[in-house]
């Protein structure tokens, strides 16, 4: 039986962008799982208690981590900065939740990787990101394959494309505050910190809008929360593996997450123009993956000539 702590090893050996990838394809994964539940409870429960529940059981499962690594966990120098990524976070959540609500899992996923253009912009300027040019050209062909999904003028349009495109809006400004964090924070800290600033935020909304849930939709609201709180963990860890344009680009591996799972849950079936597009933006990802980790093995060689 091979030790953890060797599989650890080996994992932290391998090339960044692959990393990221692995944690961006498990973030994919428990963020449309979390989408799911909020689309099951949304008839009988508001988005706004939704939410607070969500960020309330997401503190309770992230708790451990304060006893396992200690009140040092906590310890930041960046508090205000991550009370403003918190109210991005909370009003990114809620309307995901109301497009969850309106359009299919996958349109949601689809609309989502329209905002590679502007994360990577915005990396490239404050956080002072290199603008390789195999990155645009990903990039590129990325938002190409999100726009043959979406079909601007051709599709109909309903008001859950709406909420999805105002939620992808607050997601850049909370992936640029995740990766700011990430140069100083442990991913831990960001995803901790997440939940107890967006909590008192939510209970302002859930107390407007309340109706107390069930004991069948607490035990759903928990599940809610704990794919909250691994959704925070993995994307942080994502971003503390590579550049935040090398991440938003591996995040389009979520499409075809969020449509296998919108088809075994809700027998979505996608029409064939987002597999259509899936596959050119898996092409791009794949592209700058191989690229990415090339670089990486020719600076680690001259690296050691030098040396």
């Amino acid at each position: 039986m091979i030790p953890t702590q060797s599989i650890a090893d080996r994992f932290n050996a391998l090339p960044g962008p692959v990393r990221a990838g692995f944690w961006i394809s498990l973030t994919g994964a428990t963020f449309t799982g979390m989408m799911s539940v909020a689309r099951h409870l949304s008839p009988e429960l508001t988005v706004f208690v939704i939410v607070f529940f969500r960020a309330l059981f997401g503190v309770m499962f992230l708790t451990p981590i304060v006893a396992k690594r200690g009140i040092s966990i906590l310890r930041t120098s960046k508090t205000r900065i991550f009370a403003i990524r918190s109210v991005s976070a909370y009003l990114s959540l809620i309307f995901y939740f109301l497009a969850a609500s309106h359009i299919p899992l996958a349109d949601i996923a689809a609309i989502g990787f329209t905002r590679p253009a502007f994360a990577c912009i915005a990396a490239i300027l404050f956080l002072g990101e290199l603008a390789r040019g195999r990155r645009w050209l990903a990039m590129a062909i990325g938002f190409a394959g999100a726009m043959i999904i979406v079909r601007p003028g051709f599709a109909e349009v309903n008001e859950g494309v709406f909420y999805a495109f105002a939620a992808v809006s607050f997601t850049v400004c909370n992936t640029i505050f995740i990766k700011y964090l990430s140069y100083t924070e442990h991913p831990d800290t960001i995803a901790l910190y997440q939940g107890l600033f967006v909590m008192p935020l939510a209970l302002i909304g859930a107390i407007i809008f309340w109706k107390t849930p069930s004991l069948e939709q607490i035990a759903w609201l928990a599940l809610l929360g704990f794919l909250g709180a691994m959704t925070q963990r993995t994307l942080a860890r994502s971003f503390a593996a590579a550049d935040a344009t090398v991440v938003t680009v591996l995040d389009f591996l979520r499409l075809p997450i969020a449509a296998l799972m919108g088809l075994v849950l809700f027998n979505e079936w996608p029409v064939i123009w987002v597999w259509v597009g899936g596959a050119v933006i898996v092409c791009s990802s794949i592209l700058l993956t191989r690229k990415e980790s090339d670089d990486k093995t020719v600076n680690l060689k001259e690296r050691r000539k030098t040396d």
